[in-house]
């Protein structure tokens, strides 16, 4: 028969699995709700709507991510790790955690010390997670590092061609950057 303090301990698990489950469906309609809101949105602009029904649209856009603030943050008092899994993180989160330097295997790193005492087998599997999530990672920040390298001599050059004039100049540069700044985004994607 199990103990008073096993018992107790299942329920307190079962009880917070079931709030994280909880909002994970909310999540999932607030992520629902989001892109209808941000299609709407693209309509009106392409529609050239008047400000007042953008100003509208805007507002219900930004009431909304106050809506995930609030929902982030209920299962991040019981589990942390569950809010930095990828279903949690938009596209521009996930880029600038990345940016910011924050990498899976280093994660990794730091359970392993909090997790002990941990089978020899148990060990190597997480030092086989962490070896197959440190190749992708090198790559992907060696892509990066090549793309701002290329963005940034795009900026900074002057002589596109022998277009004269620094209007062109500027013009053709703004469209080389956005290029390369949509190359970003298919990379991160």
């Amino acid at each position: 028969m199990p103990s008073l303090q096993t018992v107790i301990s299942r329920r307190s698990l079962v009880a917070e699995q079931i709030k994280t489950l909880t909002v994970d469906v909310e999540y999932a309609r607030w992520l629902e709700e989001h892109n209808r809101q941000i299609n709407e949105l693209r309509t009106a602009v392409n529609s050239h709507a008047g400000d007042t029904e953008l100003r509208t649209i805007v507002d219900n856009v930004i009431a909304h991510f106050n809506d995930i603030c609030r929902l982030k943050g209920t299962p991040g008092k019981a589990d942390v790790f569950h809010i930095l899994s990828d279903m949690w993180k938009t596209p521009a989160e996930r880029c600038f955690m990345w940016i910011g330097g924050f990498r899976s295997s280093e994660l990794l790193k730091l359970l392993v010390n909090q997790l002990e005492p941990l089978t020899e087998q148990q060990l190597l599997g997480i030092y086989s997670l962490q070896q197959s999530s440190q190749q992708p990672e090198d790559a992907l920040s060696q892509g990066m590092e090549a793309l701002q390298q290329s963005l940034a001599e795009t900026l900074a050059s002057d002589t596109p061609g022998s277009s004269g004039s620094s209007r062109n100049v500027a013009n053709y540069m703004g469209q080389m950057a956005m290029g390369k700044l949509g190359t970003l985004e298919g990379f991160l994607r």
